[in-house]
């Protein structure tokens, strides 16, 4: 009985092996549309057990909003976004007359104010909580000056165009997964202003396995927070029509949105803006506010002109060789604040239209549970692109006032700064137009800590430069003037007394003051 042979083996001698070819782009191209396809089935099928896992009346809207989600999974996997798609060589700057210059607003007179204001609404981005500065629940509740929360000034700004002027000017809050239930308590509390709040909230999307491509969740009800993320501001536009406002706001015969960040305390109506968008020759569907760059702002997205249209420009999409030079102040030189206003009608047709299109911002994350997760989000100015007649207007840095730190709070509680009826401006006593660069150490990190360690905020208005850096308290009435540094080492206090003036000091060491 004979053997069997191997293929080779009855191959005829004269015969070559066949040789070992290395896959070819289309082959590897071929491969990766296969998985790409195979991932967003397999996500899809997940999707649909999760719904299910839902209450049934809340299982259409979840429906809504996770076809969302598939539709930015699946563009994140085509398009491989965890490469930068910019080609560097492509950008260009903003076509002129794209930015003009605020000061060429101001020159208009203003007038039928009333008109104007009831064509707007007021959109404020309230998902954040207050977690990076030690407070519990909305970030939009920690109070800021005078015992008033971010929430507190926005409402009275509002409350006095509306007096004022005798218009009607909503007040429409878009909160978070995280922020929208106490939202909706803390607003009971503002039944009699008269401004009318509304609020939806974004959506809310599922972290993926970094490994798996698949959900980590495995029910609606009982899967911990972690394991879901609102998407980024970016999620506005659709959140906001699925909402039905749009369309409410629409038939009101409201035209267009100011869209900001809660806690920007500089982004409060311009009549000079909202007179350029209502009476302009050229319609503008999507204005950005953007002012000058300054050495803090070197990581803020900057508008260039790409492939024929005006877009946003984020650091992340920035190829690594290029960093430093998109963070150069004379290159790139204005920075988008996220002050946008935006054409009600145009949101409206773009969604359905499916036009809308925004760069993806992959954020990797490592949950408490060990598990690497991916989250797919979208920031809001990067819409610019896909509406007509858009433009930049460079405003003045005041309209830019944004608190993220215990720094940024004590600047705005400080004599810099006064209020009038939810505004706050520049004190005029402050010889120039720009705020102090403060940095405070991580003792001052959290607002209560912030707060025990200032018997009053110090008078800053002479102040050009702040840096304190350990176990540092400061007594009643301090005056900070040009540069002052305070450093206490490890294991070192220091206490600026009562009364303390210190103007371009390096302070050092061990500096206790006792009660007696």
């Amino acid at each position: 009985m004979s053997q069997p042979t191997s293929e080779y083996e009855s191959t005829p001698p004269t015969t070559k092996r066949p040789i070992k070819r290395t896959p070819s782009q289309l082959d590897i191209a071929a491969f990766k549309d296969l998985t790409t396809i195979d991932a967003l089935k397999t996500l899809q099928k997940s999707l649909n057990k999760l719904v299910l896992t839902a209450p049934p009346q809340t299982q259409r809207e979840i429906r809504t909003e996770f076809d969302g989600f598939e539709q930015l999974f699946g563009r994140y996997l085509h398009d491989n976004a965890d490469q930068s798609s910019i080609d560097w060589q492509e950008i260009q700057p903003p076509p002129e007359g794209t930015v003009i210059p605020y000061k060429k607003l101001v020159e208009a007179d203003i007038d039928d104010v009333k008109n104007l204001l009831n064509k707007l609404i007021v959109v404020k981005l309230n998902g954040g909580l207050g977690t990076t500065m030690g407070c519990q629940g909305p970030k939009s509740v920690i109070s800021v000056r005078s015992g008033l929360t971010f929430l507190d000034l926005t409402i009275q700004q509002l409350e006095q165009l509306n007096r004022q002027y005798n218009c009607d000017v909503p007040l429409v809050l878009m909160n978070s997964f995280n922020t929208h239930e106490e939202t909706e308590k803390i607003l009971q509390k503002y039944s009699h202003v008269s401004v009318k709040i509304y609020n939806f909230h974004q959506s809310k999307y599922p972290r993926v396995d970094r490994e798996t491509l698949l959900p980590v969740a495995t029910n609606m009800t009982g899967s911990d927070n972690e394991c879901w993320y609102p998407p980024g501001h970016g999620d506005v536009y659709q959140s906001f029509y699925n909402s039905g406002l749009l369309d409410q706001f629409i038939e009101q015969g409201k035209e267009y949105m100011f869209l900001s960040n809660i806690d920007n305390l500089g982004a409060t109506v311009d009549l000079y803006i909202l007179k350029h968008l209502l009476t302009d020759a050229t319609k503008h569907e999507f204005v950005m506010e953007v002012t000058d760059k300054t050495r803090a702002d070197v990581k803020g997205g900057t508008l260039i002109e790409y492939q024929g249209k005006l877009r946003l420009l984020e650091i992340a999409q920035v190829p690594k060789e290029h960093v430093d030079e998109f963070k150069s102040v004379s290159k790139f030189r204005i920075f988008n604040t996220n002050n946008l206003w935006i054409n009600l009608p145009a949101i409206k047709r773009i969604i359905e239209d499916k036009m809308l299109h925004m760069e993806i911002i992959v954020n990797h994350k490592t949950l408490d549970k060990g598990i690497n997760v991916i989250q797919l989000e979208t920031a809001s100015g990067a819409a610019i692109k896909s509406f007509e007649g858009a433009q930049g207007i460079n405003v003045p840095r005041r309209r830019f006032l944004p608190v993220k730190t215990t720094s940024d709070l004590l600047l705005v509680m400080s004599n810099l700064f006064t209020l009038n009826r939810g505004n706050l401006a520049m004190n005029t006593q402050r010889s120039f137009p720009t705020v102090p660069l403060v940095k405070l150490g991580t003792s001052f990190n959290k607002v209560k800590d912030f707060l025990s360690r200032f018997q009053s905020i110090p008078d800053c208005l002479e102040l050009d430069s702040l840096t304190v850096s350990g176990d540092v308290t400061f007594g009643k009435g301090v005056s900070l003037r040009g540069t002052v540094i305070i450093i206490a080492n490890h294991g070192d206090r220091i206490d600026i007394p009562t009364g303390a003036i210190l103007e371009n000091k390096i302070v050092s060491g061990n500096l206790r003051i006792l009660e007696h």
